[in-house]
C-alpha cells in the first residue's frame, strides 16, 4: 500500500512515496498542476495522501487527491502526536508541525530540538511531554547570500560551496566563511542555550542545506534529511 506525502516549500515542491512504513522514493515536482499530481496517482495507486504546504498552492489538487485517496491537508487543526500550547497555534507552519511530529514519533521519551535548514533556519522545541513550545526562525543559507548581494553595490551572488578556508582570501571565500561558519556557530550557540535549560536533549538536524554544516558543528546531533516526510507519514496514519 502506497502513501503520497507532499511537501510544498518555498524553494521546491516535493513528494515522498511510502510503501507501507518505508520511504521508497523522494520526487521533486516541476509544478503543482492537477496533471502532475494525477500522474503520480496513476503510477502508484496510493491509498492515502497528505499535503503540507507553506505556499499558495493550486487548490484544485485537494479535491483531486480526495477523490482518489484518503486525503489529509495538514494544518494546526489536524490530529497530531503533539499539542501546541502557544498563543496562536494557527500561525504555526505546516512544515514545522511535520518536523516535530516526526521527532516525537521517533524519540517519544526525550526533549527534542529539531533544526530545519531550508529557506529559513527554524529551531523547533518539543518537550518530553509532547508539547511543541515553539522556537525561533532566522534567515537561511541562500537568503543570507542573496541579502548581501542585493543590499550592497558590489558584493557578488555566491553559491554555497564546501571548499573555503576559515580566513577568506578573496571576496567569495570571505562570504562563504562568514555565512557557513557564522551560521554553524549560531547553531551551536543555540544548541548550547537549550542544553543549559533542558536535560536529555535530542538534537536533530534536517533540511536541504544540512550537509554544508555537519563538518563544522561541535555539538552531538542526529542528522535526518527525511525527518519531515517521516513526520508527514506519522500524521497521515494518525488521521486515518
Amino acid at each position: 500500500m502506497y502513501t503520497l506525502c507532499f511537501d510544498f516549500g518555498n524553494t521546491r515542491l516535493k513528494c515522498a512515496i511510502f510503501e507501507g512504513k518505508q520511504l521508497l522514493k523522494l520526487q521533486i515536482l516541476e509544478n503543482d498542476a492537477p496533471e502532475t499530481i494525477l500522474a503520480l496517482i496513476r503510477e502508484y495507486q496510493p491509498a492515502k495522501s497528505i499535503l503540507s504546504s507553506v505556499i499558495d498552492h493550486n487548490k484544485a489538487i485537494e479535491p483531486l487527491l480526495a477523490a482518489h485517496t484518503q486525503f489529509h491537508l495538514l494544518s494546526y487543526g489536524s490530529r497530531l502526536p503533539v499539542v501546541s500550547p502557544v498563543g496562536k497555534p494557527e500561525t504555526i507552519g505546516a512544515d514545522r508541525l511535520a518536523l516535530v511530529s516526526g521527532a516525537v514519533h521517533l524519540y517519544p521519551d526525550r526533549h527534542n530540538l529539531i533544526i530545519g535548514l531550508g529557506s529559513c533556519v527554524t529551531f523547533n522545541f518539543v518537550n518530553k511531554f509532547h508539547e511543541f513550545l515553539g522556537g525561533s526562525i532566522s534567515p537561511g543559507l541562500e537568503m543570507r547570500f542573496r541579502a548581501m548581494h542585493e543590499f550592497t553595490a558590489k558584493l557578488p551572488l555566491v553559491k554555497a560551496d564546501w571548499n573555503f578556508p576559515l580566513v577568506g582570501y578573496d571576496t567569495r571565500t570571505n562570504m562563504l566563511s562568514g555565512v557557513i561558519l557564522g551560521m554553524s556557530k549560531e547553531i551551536d550557540g543555540m544548541i548550547d542555550a537549550y542544553q543549559e535549560k533542558y536535560d536529555r536533549l535530542n538534537v536533530l538536524l534536517t533540511g536541504g542545506d544540512q550537509d554544508f554544516f555537519l563538518p563544522h558543528l561541535a555539538n552531538e546531533i542526529i542528522p535526518d534529511p527525511n525527518l519531515l516526510y517521516k513526520g508527514l507519514y506519522a500524521i497521515c496514519e494518525h488521521n486515518s
